[in-house]
């Protein structure tokens, strides 16, 4: 093959992946695996699913503070939102895409104005990003699925696994127990 040949094939190549791309065929880089949960807190399989990004309708459909922490990463005040210190069983959803993120099971009083819990529903549905805002290194949890900032995970957490993953009470959608 004599380079000019090699040089078209590779345009080609290109031409065809971009040509794909703004066909609306989501990359594998756009796909994401998690678990599925009934409001039950049932596990309903794995599935793998496109990236939701629905920005103009969460500007829409968040309330302002809502959209700021998940959207924006922000962070509520500590104790300022009903349902921080919610005890009653069921699951809790994200606010934005409703992911299925933690079972109340898993929840307990940390003390600290935010909902805390020792472990997520499901590994895969969220993810952990180092964060090295305000000159210190935390580890940032997102929802998998629609990438929302949901807050931290400490490793200052009881027992079995010794975490606090403390949430933004707005970023989550609690869903009682049927």
């Amino acid at each position: 093959m004599q380079r000019r040949q090699f040089l078209a094939l590779l345009s080609g190549i290109g031409l065809a992946y971009t040509a794909r791309s703004f066909a609306g065929t989501p990359s594998a880089a756009d796909q994401v695996t998690i678990m599925q949960f009934s409001d039950a807190g049932k596990a309903l399989g794995r599935v793998t699913l496109a990236k939701v990004n629905k920005d103009a309708e969460w500007k829409k459909r968040l309330s302002p503070l809502a959209y700021h922490v998940t959207r924006e990463q922000g962070t509520e005040p500590a104790f300022s939102q009903p349902g921080h210190d919610r005890h009653e069983p069921g699951l809790y959803r994200c606010v934005c895409c409703d992911n299925a993120l933690f079972d109340s099971g898993t929840k307990y009083d940390s003390g600290t104005g935010w909902p805390s819990f020792w472990q997520p529903i499901a590994p895969e549905n969220v993810r952990n990003i180092e964060d090295r805002f305000f000159g210190m290194t935390r580890t940032e949890v997102r929802c998998t699925l629609c990438d929302a900032h949901l807050g931290h995970v400490f490793d200052d957490g009881p027992k079995p696994t010794g975490l606090r993953y403390c949430m933004n009470t707005v970023a989550l959608r609690f869903v009682p127990r049927p």
